[in-house]
């Protein structure tokens, strides 16, 4: 007969897991409420560096993307003239034109600029001309510097692969015709108002493409040769034809 267990055996042996007696065990105690607390926190520490990760990457790319296309579609020829040391009376007024391609795969590039100076054309000239010697710019004594002659003061310019044409005149004071039939005058003090000042005109190409960096041709018949009425035949060798004997 097996021994019965009584009084003197000691406590009987307790269930395994959190006794719901025993306080700040439950789930909604004071124990489990910290836990969550702390993973909460986990979650939002992750979550900030996963945001201040995401905005670094983008400010990262974003910078050289930014300075990239700045440079791409900025010619930075406009730049160099927008660094000449100029008074602020010599461009009231700035317009900037582009054409052809900056590699040369078609047309060389051509930059244009307008300028509104509200100084005479005399005043103007001198202002500029300093700065691009001050630049860097030297004066270029070539043919066609200007096509054909001008209003105003005319000079062309190199430095290193560039070349550059200036021009300075007084600003046009008769308005365009309309349909045809001629412009009105306008009065003179408002005419006074608004023709003062003077314009400036500033072309930059390459010098490969300009035209006037390269030999000028020349049309002496003596070196090229002329044949006014050059003998046509069918024979490719140009010999003489025997005649039957």
């Amino acid at each position: 007969m097996g021994a019965r267990p009584g009084a003197g055996d000691g406590p009987a042996p307790r269930p395994a897991g959190p006794d719901p007696a025993e306080p700040g065990t439950e789930p909604g105690g004071p124990r489990g409420a910290r836990s969550d607390l702390r993973r909460q926190l986990r979650e939002r520490r992750r979550l900030r560096m996963a945001v201040l990760a995401l905005v670094s990457l983008v400010l990262l790319g974003a910078v050289p993307l930014y300075f990239g296309l700045r440079t791409l579609s900025r010619d930075p020829v406009f730049d160099t003239l927008d660094a000449l040391d100029v008074p602020s009376w010599a461009a009231t007024k700035t317009v900037d034109n582009v054409s052809g391609s900056r590699w040369c795969l078609q047309d060389c590039r051509l930059r244009e600029r307008a300028v509104e100076s509200e100084q005479g054309w005399k005043q103007t000239v001198t202002v500029y001309e300093q700065a691009l010697a001050k630049d860097g710019w030297r004066r270029w004594k070539v043919d066609r510097c200007p096509e054909e002659k001008v209003e105003g003061s005319y000079t062309c310019w190199r430095r290193d692969e560039l070349t550059l044409d200036l021009w300075v005149r007084d600003p046009t004071c008769t308005p365009p015709p309309v349909d045809g039939e001629p412009a009105p005058s306008a009065p003179p003090a408002t005419a006074a108002g608004k023709c003062a000042g003077s314009l400036v005109s500033v072309k930059v190409r390459n010098a490969i493409d300009d035209e006037r960096t390269g030999p000028t041709p020349t049309t002496d018949p003596s070196l090229t040769g002329e044949d006014p009425y050059p003998t046509l035949t069918d024979d490719p060798l140009g010999e003489p034809t025997p005649s039957p004997s």
